[in-house]
C-alpha cells in the first residue's frame, strides 16, 4: 500500500507508491549512461589554473580551472538593487571545474581511494579560498555523472564548484528545519538522525569509523542516499579535517554499491555545508554552528519527475528506503 512519509528537516511530504516499482517505462536504461570517445578536453586541459594539488604531483594532481561555460562571474563589485517590489543583484560570483584525475577515467567510484581524498581535499582549500570574499555567502560542491544527471558525454571524472552572493531556497529550507529542531529540543536534528537510525540499523547502507551512509526515511528519489559525518560541525570544511581518508572510504564503498548494483547508473552528488557567517552577519541567528550539520546527498537519476511532482511539489518513491538499504548492504564490491 502507498505511505505518505515526512522529511523530517524540511517538513515535505514524499509518496512511497510501491505498487509502482515496476511500472514500465519509471526507470531509465542505465545503458545509455555511455561516453564519447573522440579527444578530451580534460585531459591535456590548458586552461589557466586556479588550483593544482597536491603541489608538483603530476601523477595524481588535482586541477580547478575556471568553467567554460559559467553561470556566475567575478567580474566587477557585488551590487543589490531594487525595482519596484523585486530584488535584483548582479551575478557576482565563481564557476570552477574540479578535474579530479590526471587519468581519463569517468566515474569517480573507479578512482582510488587516495585519489578520492585529494578530492575532498581541493574542496576544501577553495571553500576556505572563497569564504575570504565578504560578497560570497553561499558556496556549493557538486558532480552532474552521466547524461540523465545532466553532464556532457565525456568519460573524465570532473566536479563543479560555485559560489553565490546569496543563499540558495534549498539551503535556506534546510537550515531553517534544522533551527526549528535546535529551538524546540536544544540538540541538533542531524545527531539525533545519526544515533537513531544506527540503533534501528534498517536504514543503514555503510558505516565507517567517521561516516554514516544511510537511506533517508523520506526520500525524494530511488536510491537517494545521505552521507553524514558522526561528529557534529556545521562546515564542511573545518569538520571535514583529518577525515578526508575516512570519507574518502566511504564515498568509494558509496558509488561503487551504486554502479555495480544498478549497472553504473547517472547520478549527482552534492555536499550541503553552512553559509559563510562573516562574522555571525548575513544570518538571521547564532546558533547555527550548533543546530546545522554538513553532509553529502548523492541522488542516482533512475527516474523520471512528471507533472505531478512539478505541480504539487510531491516527490514520489517507487521502493521504500528501507528495501534500497538492505539491497545496497549486500551488494558485493
Amino acid at each position: 500500500m502507498p505511505e505518505l512519509r515526512k522529511d523530517p528537516v524540511i517538513g515535505r511530504w514524499v509518496i512511497i507508491a510501491t505498487e509502482r516499482a515496476r511500472r514500465p517505462g519509471v526507470f531509465f536504461d542505465s545503458q545509455k549512461n555511455i561516453f564519447d570517445s573522440g579527444d578530451c578536453s580534460f585531459c591535456h586541459n590548458q586552461d589557466p589554473q586556479i588550483l593544482s594539488y597536491p603541489q608538483g604531483d603530476l601523477a595524481h594532481r588535482v586541477k580547478v580551472v575556471q568553467s567554460g561555460t559559467p553561470l556566475l562571474l567575478n567580474d566587477g563589485k557585488f551590487h543589490r538593487k531594487g525595482h519596484g517590489l523585486y530584488d535584483v543583484v548582479n551575478d557576482y560570483g565563481t564557476h570552477e571545474v574540479v578535474i579530479e584525475t590526471p587519468d581519463h577515467i569517468a566515474n569517480m567510484a573507479d578512482l582510488s581511494q587516495d585519489q578520492i581524498r585529494l578530492v575532498f581535499e581541493t574542496y576544501a582549500i577553495r571553500y576556505n579560498e572563497l569564504a575570504k570574499d565578504p560578497s560570497f555567502q553561499y558556496v556549493i560542491a557538486y558532480k552532474n555523472y552521466g547524461w540523465a544527471a545532466g553532464s556532457r558525454r565525456i568519460g573524465h571524472s570532473r566536479s563543479q564548484i560555485i559560489a553565490t552572493s546569496v543563499n540558495p531556497f534549498s539551503a535556506k529550507q534546510k537550515l531553517d528545519g534544522a533551527k526549528k529542531y535546535y529551538n524546540y529540543r536544544e540538540r541538533c536534528l542531524y545527531c539525533d538522525m545519526i544515533q537513531q537510525e544506527l540503533e534501528a540499523k534498517v536504514r543503514i547502507i555503510a558505516e565507517t569509523e567517521h561516516f554514516v551512509a544511510m537511506s533517508p526515511f523520506a526520500p525524494r528519489f530511488v536510491f537517494e542516499i545521505w552521507i553524514l559525518p558522526k561528529k557534529h560541525d556545521c562546515d564542511f570544511a573545518k569538520g571535514v579535517v583529518g577525515q578526508e581518508h575516512d570519507l574518502a572510504k566511504m564515498m568509494k564503498i558509496v558509488l561503487t554499491k551504486l554502479k555495480v548494483g544498478l549497472d553504473d547508473p547517472a547520478y549527482n552528488y552534492v555536499i550541503q555545508s553552512a553559509p559563510f557567517r562573516h562574522g555571525n552577519t548575513g544570518t538571521k541567528w547564532k546558533t547555527l554552528a550548533d543546530d546545522y550539520h554538513w553532509h553529502i546527498e548523492v541522488s542516482p537519476r533512475l527516474t523520471r519527475v512528471a507533472g505531478f511532482e512539478k505541480g504539487s511539489g510531491f516527490y514520489i518513491s517507487s521502493i521504500p528506503p528501507e528495501n534500497v538499504a538492505e539491497f545496497l548492504r549486500e551488494v558485493q564490491i
